[in-house]
Order: C-alpha cells, then sequence, then structure tokens
C-alpha cells in the first residue's frame, strides 16, 4: 500500500496480534499504527462511493459485472479517486471475500491468472492491484463533476426498504438473507447521486414510519 500510495487501511474482524505486531513492513509502521477495525463490510465502506470487490472467480455464480485488472478499470477507478472515496475489497487468504461481501460492491475485479494456478498471496494480489490503479491516476478531472451517493446511505436505503418489506408482509419467513443480498445489489445498480440518494432515504423512512403507525393501531 505504501509502495503505490494508498495510505488508508480498514480491517473487518482483524486478527490484531497479526497485523498490530507486524515487523517486516518495512516504511510502513505508520500506516499500520493509522489502520481502523470495523466490526461489517458495511460499516467499513459506509463513507465510499464506489466499492470494487476482488476475486479469483474459480465457479462461482457471480451477480454483479466482473471486470479484469488492466488498463480501462485501473483507469475508471483511477478517474473515480479524483473526486469521491473508493474502497478496494480484499478477502482473507482463506476463503477470499463471500457472497455476502460482494452484495456490498458496485462491481468486482478480478486479476488475469493462468487457470492452473488461479489463487494468489494475498500481499501480491494487493500489490499487483494498486499498481494497476497507480497508473490510472494521472488522468484529468470529468468535465461535471456530480457527487455519488456513499455505500453508507445505500445501506440506510436497503435497511429501511427491507423493514418496510417485512411490516408489510411482502417478505415471507426464511428468505430475509437471501432477498437482503438482492435488495442490496439492485440499489447499488441505480449509481444513485448523494442528492438523489437523501431523497430516497426520506421517502423509505416515511413509508416506515407510516407502517409502524399501521401496525400499532
Amino acid at each position: 500500500m505504501s509502495n503505490f500510495g494508498a495510505h488508508r487501511l480498514r480491517l473487518v474482524n482483524a486478527f490484531a496480534e497479526g497485523f498490530r505486531e507486524a515487523r517486516s513492513a518495512v516504511g510502513a509502521s505508520d500506516l499500520l499504527e493509522k489502520a481502523e477495525e470495523y466490526k461489517t463490510v458495511a460499516e467499513a465502506v459506509a463513507d465510499c462511493a464506489l466499492v470494487v470487490g476482488t476475486t479469483a472467480v474459480r465457479n462461482r455464480a457471480l451477480q454483479q459485472p466482473v471486470r479484469h485488472l488492466d488498463e480501462p478499470s485501473g483507469s475508471a477507478i483511477g478517474q473515480q479517486l479524483l473526486t469521491e472515496r473508493v474502497a478496494l475489497l480484499f478477502g482473507s487468504e482463506k476463503i477470499g471475500l463471500t457472497n455476502k461481501d460482494f452484495s456490498h460492491c458496485h462491481w468486482l475485479l478480478n486479476i488475469p491468472t493462468k487457470e492452473q494456478n488461479i489463487s494468489m498471496n494475498l500481499g501480491q494480489a494487493v500489490a499487483v492491484c494498486l499498481y494497476e490503479l497507480a497508473r490510472g491516476t494521472s488522468l484529468p478531472p470529468a468535465k461535471e463533476e456530480v457527487e455519488l451517493a456513499s455505500a453508507g446511505q445505500t445501506e440506510q436505503i436497503t435497511e429501511g426498504l427491507l423493514e418496510a418489506l417485512r411490516i408489510s408482509g411482502y417478505l415471507k419467513p426464511g428468505t430475509d438473507a437471501m432477498f437482503e443480498k438482492k435488495a442490496r445489489r439492485l440499489i447499488l445498480r441505480f449509481g444513485l447521486e448523494a442528492y438523489d440518494a437523501k431523497l430516497l432515504l426520506g421517502m423509505v423512512r416515511q413509508i416506515v414510519w407510516k407502517l409502524r403507525q399501521t401496525t400499532k393501531a
């Protein structure tokens, strides 16, 4: 991260002894000391306008679009970084990212590797991705800058929508977890602007409030 100018490290359910006591990160002690810890992915990416997950793909049935790590994808993220905060999400070396983790992502990034050995060491994967992103950050700013909704805003909309659906009886018993992922992916695909997200969140909250009053009557 330090080599390629990425200085904000966020960890979800981290193995504290592993990164707080790290001794081999030459020149990156300050980065480790300032690392932020979160309990959930939703909390970790709440202030990000774009969340990109990384995956080796394998035989998984993925709902999000998958792009190869190349100059176009690197430039797309670099362009976004000029005006908004972007999260690049990596899973553990053992299992990678889960389907629930993916539900927080706008799209997924894959490093093209040989089929005989598609998995990479986590540190190497991070370095390869950040190298490509570093190449794409020299683009000029877009002519029209639009503030996009943060992941935190879209998560609030999702939670409000799910509550409204539960109260109204739309969700059937046992389908909550599956529908939550589908609803989150749907809202991410809207690509909401910050103002629109604020407006929609107000609508959803009003609907929830009204439904609560109805159930109390």
